[in-house]
């Protein structure tokens, strides 16, 4: 590594790993109050600045509120939220409280939701206005549950669903700036920031925890990958629910002081080309399905548009959407690759001292402050130059890592490392080159990743297998141009029966009503049996090449 950048590692190590560290002066306090930390904007491109100095004074507020409702630093706190400022304030109050922030994903149906906050053993959850009735006691939530709810917006949209909420704008305005129970906890480099779930596969979601060291890793990839400089206009599109956009939308320019945008508003592509053009971005990040969303869409890039760094992360980028991005962007988007329980470490970066010409379809090599390889399939050494293995990062020379095991999963933890602890496994295979870039080529684990959204098949077919009729059932990832996988299900019905279109909409509904609804099967087949191993285990190879259409 580049000597100035191995310094660049242990500055980095030093701000945000020490025994006094505190989230909410690291995120927010330490930058000049009247530096814009975000440009929200809103879906007809009426757009707000909010400042450091007002996130300081709004989320001291709440900071107090929440130690007036009896939240302890350490303490689970929910966010249902979509990109807004309430947001914002909302995380920086909760880690100004020394609290611990837990992401849900807006567009999860209530069984999930409710796992996510059983598990963490949440005290309070902050959900949008839209998003509240998901929390009415029901089926999946319970009457009396051990969360309280805050709701934020509009009153009217939600009181019937959550007559007994608390009101979010309420709870800040009833506090003051200068009360001294929204002083900025002292939690240090290990205390914890986050919890944030990872996709089911062979067993339930496992919470990873964040700690606040974890920033030093978040900062190093948005100067190293992303290049984002000071007189960029950086926009990371990916929702805060998942990694990458809580990771780098949030708290990466946090961490750094870096003016970003927030959009407020579903994703269109039409909405996109607008944002880009009217607010001047030059530094971009997003899922693949954007990118391949932009380029269907009919409308002639605008003249506006002057990207200066394009950045992909969630799933592999496809060669024709590269060489798109180069023809009519001006700049072609580069591949980078991580996981939630790392962050970003291998990537085709855009540092000057790292950007190289990348090879077709690699993912890139790996990040300064990190040491990952290709093991053989057979052995814990190192692979030889374009052999097929597993990829895996290297606990021992990885000054950046930061995972410290699943919360109350010792056994899942211990099957992420090999024998000796030396490697952590990714369960993803593939190659390196004798120029160290490596390629993917596929997830050992089954995680479906659909347009930059982590789903794991366990999840879907724990909620089909609801369903009465239902005995078995299977998901898989299955290739499609948009979104680059979208879920297929094989079910096999109780009675043996063939199954019909009515019954495949009915577990299509299903899902969407109980896990999420991007995630249901855009197609269901039914089948007499589902091919295993000797052990039990489903052959999901076979079901997809069944499902090759």
């Amino acid at each position: 590594m580049d000597t100035d950048l191995t310094q660049r590692v242990n500055e980095l190590l030093r701000q945000y790993d020490r025994p006094e560290a505190s989230a909410a002066d690291l995120l927010c306090d330490r930058h000049p109050a009247d530096r814009v930390a975000f440009t929200v904007v809103d879906a007809d491109l009426t757009a707000t600045d909010l400042t450091y100095g007002e996130l300081r004074e709004r989320s001291t507020r709440f900071a107090a509120a929440l130690a007036e409702l009896g939240v302890e630093p350490g303490d689970r706190v929910a966010t249902l939220m979509a990109k807004s400022a309430d947001l914002v304030v909302a995380l920086l109050g909760i880690w100004r409280r020394g609290a611990v922030h837990v992401p849900l994903f807006t567009a999860f149906a209530p069984p999930a939701i409710a796992f996510r906050l059983e598990t963490s053993r949440a005290v309070l959850v902050i959900a949008d206005a839209d998003q509240a009735s998901k929390l009415a006691p029901g089926e999946d939530i319970p009457a009396d549950p051990n969360w309280r709810l805050v709701v934020t917006g509009a009153h009217a949209r939600a009181d019937d669903a959550v007559a007994d909420a608390l009101w979010f704008d309420e709870l800040v305005s009833a506090h003051t700036a200068d009360d001294p129970r929204g002083a900025a906890a002292t939690v240090g480099g290990d205390g914890l920031l986050v919890q944030l779930f990872t996709s089911g596969t062979t067993g339930t979601p496992k919470g990873v925890p964040i700690p606040v060291r974890a920033l030093a890793s978040f900062h190093a990839y948005q100067e190293f990958a992303l290049d984002v400089r000071p007189d960029d206009m950086y926009w990371n599109a990916a929702d805060p629910g998942w990694a990458y956009g809580l990771y780098y939308a949030i708290l990466s320019p946090l961490a750094s002081g870096t003016r970003s945008l927030l959009l407020h508003a579903g994703f269109s592509a039409g909405l996109t080309w607008r944002v880009l053009e009217r607010f001047g971005v030059t530094n971009f990040a997003a899922a693949p399905t954007v990118y391949r969303a932009l380029r269907a869409d009919e409308t002639p890039v605008p003249a506006g548009v002057a990207l200066r760094r394009a950045s992909s992360a969630g799933e592999p980028l496809t060669p024709e959407v590269v060489a798109w991005s180069a023809r009519d962007l001006g700049v072609a988007v580069r591949d980078h690759y991580g996981q939630t329980e790392h962050g970003m470490v291998i990537c085709n970066a855009w540092h000057d001292e790292l950007s190289a010409d990348v090879p077709l379809g690699s993912m890139g090599r790996q990040l300064p402050g990190w040491r990952c390889a290709v093991l053989a399939d057979d052995s814990d050494t190192e692979a030889a130059p374009d052999e097929m293995g597993r990829v895996a990062i290297d606990t021992e020379n990885s000054p950046l890592l930061w995972f410290l095991g699943y919360l109350d999963a010792p056994e899942r933890t211990a099957q992420r490392y090999t024998e000796d602890g030396r490697w952590y496994l990714t369960g993803d295979a593939g190659s390196r080159d004798a120029a160290g870039f490596f390629r993917f080529s596929s997830r050992d684990d089954d995680v479906i990743i659909m347009a930059g959204y982590r789903i794991g098949p366990f999840e879907v077919e724990s909620v089909l297998v609801l369903h009465d009729q239902v005995a078995e059932a299977a998901v898989v990832g299955m290739p499609d141009e948009l979104r680059g996988e979208v879920l297929e299900a094989f079910a096999v019905l109780r009675d043996g029966s063939a199954g019909s279109p009515e019954l495949a909409a009915e577990l299509q509904q299903l899902v969407k009503e109980k896990f999420a609804a991007h995630a249901y099967p855009r197609q269901v087949h039914f089948v007499t049996d589902l091919p295993k191993t000797p052990s039990g285990k489903v052959q999901r190879f076979v079901l997809r090449q069944q499902g090759v259409r």
